[in-house]
């Protein structure tokens, strides 16, 4: 017998007159950071709201054309679609800029690249971190009015949806969107048709088709390659991901990089400043400076004009987070490029070389032509310096120009709102505009205890029963019992959540230590077992697909939470998505975190638990070293880094179970006669007081323009004016200086006294090398500190040698310093010499230095 064949037809429902905005509000992200535009969709129709995955443009095709009747007779859903529309007016119509975003000109326009953006679960074209605080970072510069443009990709799979079946085994399931449910629109030509770019990959050029969705005040420009015109192998570019092999990844980049960059020259927008957010997109330098060269500079004033007003945060201090390619490869796709850009290969492959890689780092392209960069915490900072130091070979690690801007999160996302409401009542509606301000967020404490704690519990009890729901799907796919579900759901009881909840979620990686914890069974069992002090453990994560040490992880805690012992105490969640994270990190009451220091970069899940109220319990890395006050939480003290792996997982074990069994349970369960624990209540709200002014993504976001933004235009302006003028100055100076720095020799001519008595002075008389440099293009300094075993750099003044203007028998510079020192003890000094010109970006970026 034939089988039948299903035909689709879509029947649209019409949006009655009244509700005509509704699809205005679903296409611009801004619903994705205010709840009660979503709480209007949910109540027209909860099951299907659901069912399309919380996605608002999804929603309004899909639902019957009789409850859009019934919402628009509705006086209750007018008046909150009312007020919903108020908010969104007044937010949008606000033109002014503010918090120091109305320092930059009126045609100023930064160029934001990452390789994915993380806004809502219904716009899945992120995988975790990254694209998180990317869509962090767009959210911000929208409430900033900060002329930003974001650009990325626009893929057909985003991350992988996860399911764990009965043996703990982790299974990835990849679904097509469809674009006509994304909340995104075709850019469009003057003339109505499509905007496409092309870019050249080997033998072939291929089109790329632009997309643009609305970020509140903002645009984010996502490129795709999947057209009838391209190839079947092209068209799958952007389909995954971080899919494919490495063709695919460097297609990507090289789509996104150098398709970015054209696609906004086809749409006349002119950046001031370009971030690059991680190295995938670091190819957009090479397609700027092919651009300049076309235009008659030469490659070495294109590179500086370039590097100028480029922006790059690295990430993540794991070397598996920084992509490279083969020489071969490299060779295969940017052969035409070089002959653009009117250099050899081997002058290619240089701009992305990284000391002891034979291999093309994007990194250290993205450093090279960039003269600001950072890491995401101070922590990270240091690492990041340390481990590109080589790119800066003559300087210090701490003294290179790698710097940090921590990491922060978008509030109005990820703050409950209850909590909002309850800021509202109690300090007022002016809070969202104290962000920044500490001293206003000590009046956290004029909210009483008892209400304090009251929200604490409801929102627990919300998150306990998504918890609930979760576990009972998966249970019941793996063909579990009802009887045994009630087992496990025996400690989350969203009716009574009396139950200590710690929550651990993130990526399963090795690094992040998932399984600590349990190291010690016995030892945990004494702790969470007691059933007077009940524990309930929540865990959840995906493994990346090719990663089976952290798939095996899941697979562990699996095991584990099959143990008696643990049945019901040890939940662990699939599907981890942002709308999980955000009930988790406003309902557990502690969030656990326990990374190898120092390869956390940030983290910003603490974050987002410690605003709402959640108190963090991690290891001093990432944010939580500068976020920790020694009362807002509790730290575990990394173990030296001279241990093996086994020796500091135990000492650093033996820290969390004790902090947890000394402190942290008894605590909570340290109650009084109205049933909570002030100090645990006082705990709570110190976290939110001392880490929602300093870790907003709002402070972050201000912080870049307040470091980089401004600077970079100010620079930018600066080389190009005059036709390039000063860019091609620096770029001669800097070849100069390159040429002549092995024959800089630096010497000293006085012998100087051992002992002074304080307020008398010293003369230093230093000759100079200068092998065909004049006097001005130098620096020599001497650094004051006192005798000790602390940084001396850190410690150190800096005194600076002037030139006397002549020079003696053996042609050599004289240099001297009269020097009265401030302190009294034993001072050391030490004396250097570095290239100096006023148009450097920072003083010491050509990574030269001679000491004496």
């Amino acid at each position: 017998m034939r089988r039948s064949t299903a035909h689709i037809i879509e029947v649209k429902p019409k949006i009655p007159a009244r509700l005509a905005r509704l699809e205005e509000i679903a296409n611009n992200l801004w619903y994705s950071w205010d709840k009660p535009t979503r709480t209007l969709f949910a109540r027209m129709h909860p099951g299907l709201w659901d069912s399309v995955g919380h996605n608002p443009k999804a929603f309004l095709k899909r639902i019957d054309e009789h409850r859009l009747n019934e919402a628009a007779d509705d006086p209750v859903f007018l008046g909150n679609f009312n007020r919903v529309l108020s908010e969104y007016d007044t937010y949008h119509n606000e033109p002014l800029r503010r918090n120091g975003s109305e320092w930059l000109r009126q045609n100023d326009t930064i160029a934001y690249f990452c390789a994915e953006f993380g806004f809502h679960e219904s716009f899945p074209i992120y995988s975790g971190g990254l694209g998180i605080l990317a869509g962090d970072h767009c959210k911000s510069a929208s409430d900033m009015r900060l002329p930003l443009v974001g650009v990325g990709l626009l893929y057909r799979q985003g991350y992988f949806h996860q399911t764990i079946d009965h043996e703990g085994r982790q299974q990835a399931a990849y679904t097509d969107s469809d674009f006509d449910d994304l909340p995104i629109a075709p850019v469009l030509r003057g003339d109505g048709s499509d905007l496409h770019v092309r870019v050249e990959l080997p033998g072939r050029d291929v089109a790329v088709k632009v997309w643009r969705t609305r970020v509140g005040h903002i645009k984010l420009f996502l490129l795709d390659t999947d057209l009838e015109e391209n190839s079947a192998h092209d068209r799958d570019i952007a389909h995954r991901l971080y899919g494919g092999d490495r063709s695919t990844r460097i297609e990507q980049e090289i789509v996104l990089g150098i398709g970015g960059v054209r696609a906004l020259n086809e749409m006349n927008i002119l950046p001031s400043v370009w971030h690059i957010n991680e190295g995938h997109a670091a190819f957009l330098l090479i397609e700027r400076m092919r651009k300049l060269v076309s235009q008659g500079l030469d490659f070495p004033t294109a590179l500086e004009a370039v590097a100028v007003n480029t922006v790059f945060t690295t990430h993540t201090p794991v070397a598996a987070g920084h992509d490279h390619f083969d020489q071969a490869m490299i060779s295969s796709y940017f052969d035409r490029c070089c002959a653009d850009l009117k250099i050899d290969k081997d002058e290619f492959f240089e701009l992305g070389r990284a000391p002891g890689d034979p291999e093309f780092n994007m990194t250290a392209l993205a450093i090279r032509v960039s003269r600001f960069h950072n890491g995401v915490s101070r922590i990270h900072g240091g690492v990041s310096a340390q481990n590109c130091s080589g790119l800066w070979p003559q300087i210090e690690p701490q003294e290179n120009p790698i710097g940090y801007i921590t990491n922060g999160v978008h509030v109005a996302t990820f703050l409950a709102q209850e909590w909002a409401d309850l800021f509202e009542r109690f300090l007022g509606f002016e809070w969202t505009h104290k962000m920044s301000d500490r001293a206003f967020w000590q009046r956290i404490n004029e909210i009483p205890d008892h209400l304090f704690w009251s929200m604490r519990q409801a929102l627990k009890s919300q998150m306990l029963y998504l918890v609930r729901h979760r576990v009972a799907e998966q249970h019941y796919r793996n063909h579990g019992s009802e009887a045994h579900l009630e087992r496990l759901l025996k400690f989350a009881d969203p009716v009574n959540p009396s139950v200590l909840t710690i929550g651990f979620a993130r990526r399963f990686a090795t690094y992040k230590r998932s399984t600590l914890l349990f190291d010690n069974l016995d030892w945990l069992r004494e702790i969470i077992g007691d059933p007077k002090r009940p524990v309930l453990l929540i865990f959840a994560g995906k493994a990346h697909p090719a990663d089976e040490p952290g798939q095996a992880l899941i697979g562990r805690l699996t095991q584990i939470s099959r143990m008696p012992e643990f049945e019901g105490r040890l939940l662990l969640l699939e599907g981890y998505d942002t709308r999980m994270a955000r009930r988790l990190v406003s309902g557990v009451d502690v969030w656990l975190n326990n990374p190898v220091y120092p390869l956390e970069a940030s983290g910003t899940s603490g974050i987002k638990a410690g605003i709402n109220g959640v108190i963090n319990l991690s290891v001093l890395d990432g944010w939580w070293g500068e976020g920790y006050d020694g009362s807002n939480g509790w730290a575990i003290k990394p173990a030296s880094q001279m241990l093996d792996d086994n020796r500091r997982n135990a000492e650093e074990g033996q820290t969390l179970y004790e902090i947890l069994q000394d402190q942290v349970l008894p605590l909570y369960y340290q109650s009084n006669n109205v049933g909570y624990s002030p100090g645990w209540v006082a705990m709570a709200k110190h976290s939110i007081a001392s880490l929602l002014p300093r870790f907003s993504s709002a402070r972050m976001v201000a912080e870049y323009l307040a470091k980089f933004y401004l600077p970079a235009t100010q620079q930018g302006r600066r080389y190009a004016h005059g036709e390039f003028a000063n860019a091609k100055l620096i770029a001669a100076w800097k070849s100069r200086v390159r040429a002549a720095w092995p024959g800089v020799v630096l010497r000293g001519l006085n012998v100087v006294p051992r002992s002074i008595a304080f307020g008398e002075s010293l003369r230093f008389d230093v000759a100079i090398k200068l092998n065909g440099l004049k006097a001005e293009d130098v620096v020599i300094e001497m650094l004051v500190a006192r005798q000790s075993k602390v940084d001396k750099l850190k410690e150190s003044t800096r005194h600076r040698f002037e030139s006397i203007g002549v020079k003696n028998e053996a042609g050599e510079n004289l240099f001297a310093l009269e020097l009265t020192p401030k302190l009294c003890g034993k001072l050391e000094y030490r004396i250097r010499v570095y290239p100096h010109h006023e148009l450097l970006t920072h003083p010491l970026e050509m990574g030269m230095m001679v000491w004496l």
